[in-house]
């Protein structure tokens, strides 16, 4: 009868944490972002790469255009629906490596200048304190210019306009951490330093990284549409939602589709991705729920 009643809670548990769940944000991210990035190679009606000039410049199919090219197509004839469905997978890639890479050194050196404290402690504040100062996206210009037009620098770009926000959080968590009572315990028994900060204190801090972590998401995505807005980014023809973004810019004023709608999917994917770091801030945070 207990486990039966454990089982029970534990369901009551689940299906609570079930309908708690943002549903719109997750819905959202799903129907624009992860499915297309996955699955763009069945759903997308056409090839995004192979222009059409019979079908160029035509309207999305609520403005008078065919189901054939249901949002319409470009000025060389390439269908805006389906290089939106192939870009998510690059915009998705950028987003969670270049996050990746932000998380490990940021959090790698915050733990370090939380727990040893001194000159290198110092030394990497002030390297926070430059990166923050600096704004993202000049930071980002000047290191695509200098490293050039790739996925692979569009990768170092993200990493490196976020690492500080996660080494500036986590270096805050750890100086709370550090004097902790189990912390003190572990010295005395004798655990090295490496022991401790990743078996003792940075399982401490892990809600903490997530969080912050899915609400660089945006923050990601914006700068990866940026740089390929302005030619600086992963370079064509791979069909990224800011170069999709670029290419209309010279028909913003006749043939609008060319640019709202990669535009559109940019504004609903990091909307979502914000409402969903919200709740999740909500949820993990023993503080935010109190409130």
């Amino acid at each position: 009868m207990a486990e039966l009643h454990m089982q029970s809670h534990r369901l009551q548990n689940l299906w609570q944490t079930i309908r708690e769940l943002p549903l719109l944000p997750i819905g959202v991210l799903l129907i624009v972002f992860i499915i297309p990035a996955f699955f763009a190679e069945v759903i997308a009606p056409h090839d995004p790469y192979v222009p059409n000039l019979r079908a160029r410049l035509q309207p999305p199919v609520f403005f008078g255009g065919t189901w054939d090219y249901m949002l319409g197509t470009d000025r060389l004839g390439r269908d805006i629906l389906s290089r939106i469905l192939h870009g998510a997978w690059y915009v998705l890639a950028v987003s969670l490596i270049g996050i990746a890479v932000g998380v490990v050194v940021g959090t790698t050196l915050g733990l370090i200048a939380g727990y040893a404290r001194g000159w290198f402690d110092g030394l990497v504040m002030r390297l926070v304190d430059i990166s923050l100062a600096l704004p993202a996206m000049l930071l980002a210009l000047a290191l695509a210019a200098a490293i050039g037009a790739s996925f692979l620098s569009v990768v170092i770009v993200v990493g490196f306009a976020l690492w500080a926000y996660f080494a500036r959080q986590v270096r805050a968590e750890v100086l709370l951490l550090r004097n902790s009572d189990f912390v003190a315990r572990s010295q005395v028994a004798g655990a090295s330093h490496l022991r401790i900060l990743f078996r003792h204190i940075l399982p401490n801090v892990m809600n903490t990284i997530v969080v912050l972590a899915t609400l660089q998401v945006g923050i990601a995505i914006m700068l990866d549409a940026s740089l390929s807005f302005l030619g600086i980014g992963i370079p064509r023809p791979t069909p990224t939602w800011g170069l999709l973004v670029s290419d209309g810019r010279d028909f913003i004023a006749t043939d609008w589709w060319i640019s709202f709608f990669p535009g559109l999917a940019i504004l609903l994917t990091v909307m979502a991705a914000n409402m969903l770091g919200d709740w999740l801030r909500e949820q993990l945070d023993p503080r935010q729920r109190q409130i």
